[in-house]
């Protein structure tokens, strides 16, 4: 049987619709995700903010992924598919250049626009060791919402420690600042089981110096229940070879069902471990870096390293994003 890898670590990739606002009064569309205060006090998050000091960033350890069970996969039912739901990205304009058809297969992002704020790194603890993933600042009720995959908050039946998201992140600088997260959110699937279909998480980050976080960076839009099959740009912060995590990365082309083991999406891209977590979207607009978020890199087989997979942003994923931006941010 072929091994699955996720993409958790930043340095080894072993295996182990409708437009509408984004607004707390949707209902909730799929199952309760499962949630973990984080640090949820001023003490606290002055207290992470002060771990991260630019060297423990510059040396976070990677992590190795749980490999697939002996067997079948986890036969937790693929993602519901639900209504068509949109939110456009904060701060977008009423019209804009058509998306580019450029293609990539990981290169340096030298565009520019929205998407060098609002894509980030994710630095956090897991059993011991300080790991990195990435996330993406998406727009929400509370303005204080970032996406990431589910093992970027949660795995081997805990819940990280000291997490925090570094938008704009570039060759150990930090032009944004540093947020910490007040609590972690992901899928019942994920939680339970670490079923790679359900690799989706949501953090929700305080306020810094007294501004929210989509105020600061801004915030890209957010789809679900979205056809599948369409052009996507991935972004990201891979630190494994011949990557080194200081540069935001992007992939794009057609994406494509996955023919093996998941329920996932797949997309040509070379990008590596760190790079789990980071924003894929749907209507992307080179010019003014603002799209449609609607899966992120979650996980590569090991025979195919030029192949990035994500999950489809369905019923289960909208209760996640739902939940984060009903949640108080303090």
């Amino acid at each position: 049987m072929h091994r699955r890898v996720a993409l958790l670590s930043i340095l080894t990739l072993t295996a182990g619709g409708a437009l509408l606002p984004a607004g707390p009064a949707q209902a909730q569309p799929g199952p309760k995700p499962a949630q973990k205060a984080a640090a949820d006090s001023t003490s606290e998050r002055q207290a992470v903010l002060r771990y991260w000091t630019p060297q423990k960033m510059e040396t976070a350890q990677p992590l190795t992924a749980p490999g697939p069970k002996k067997g079948a996969r986890p036969a937790m039912g693929e993602p519901t598919t639900g209504i068509p739901w949109t939110a456009p990205p904060t701060g977008a304009p009423s019209s804009g250049a058509r998306p580019q058809l450029a293609g990539s297969g990981g290169s340096p992002w030298t565009g520019g626009g929205a998407i060098t704020k609002t894509t980030g790194r994710v630095f956090f603890t897991y059993q011991g060791r300080n790991a990195s993933c990435s996330g993406s600042a998406v727009t929400s009720a509370n303005k204080s919402v970032v996406l990431t995959a589910g093992h970027c908050v949660k795995l081997g039946g805990a819940f990280h420690t000291n997490w925090v998201f570094v938008p704009g992140y570039e060759n150990g600088n930090r032009p944004n600042g540093t947020w910490a997260a007040t609590r972690l959110l992901t899928t019942p699937q994920w939680n339970t089981s670490e079923d790679i279909d359900f690799d989706v998480a949501a953090a929700v980050v305080a306020p810094l110096q007294g501004k929210a976080l989509t105020d600061a960076v801004g915030g890209q839009g957010v789809a679900f229940n979205q056809a599948r099959r369409q052009r996507m740009y991935a972004f990201g912060y891979p630190a494994a070879a011949p990557y080194d995590g200081a540069k935001l990365i992007y992939c794009s082309g057609r994406t494509f069902d996955d023919f093996l083991m998941s329920n996932d999406q797949g997309l040509t891209c070379d990008m590596t471990g760190g790079s789990s977590g980071g924003p894929w979207f749907q209507n992307f607009t080179e010019s003014t870096g603002l799209g449609i978020q609607n899966s992120v890199n979650s996980f590569k087989y090991n025979f195919a390293p030029n192949l990035m997979f994500g999950p489809y942003f369905g019923a289960e994923a909208q209760a996640v994003y739902q939940a984060a931006q009903s949640t108080n941010a303090l």
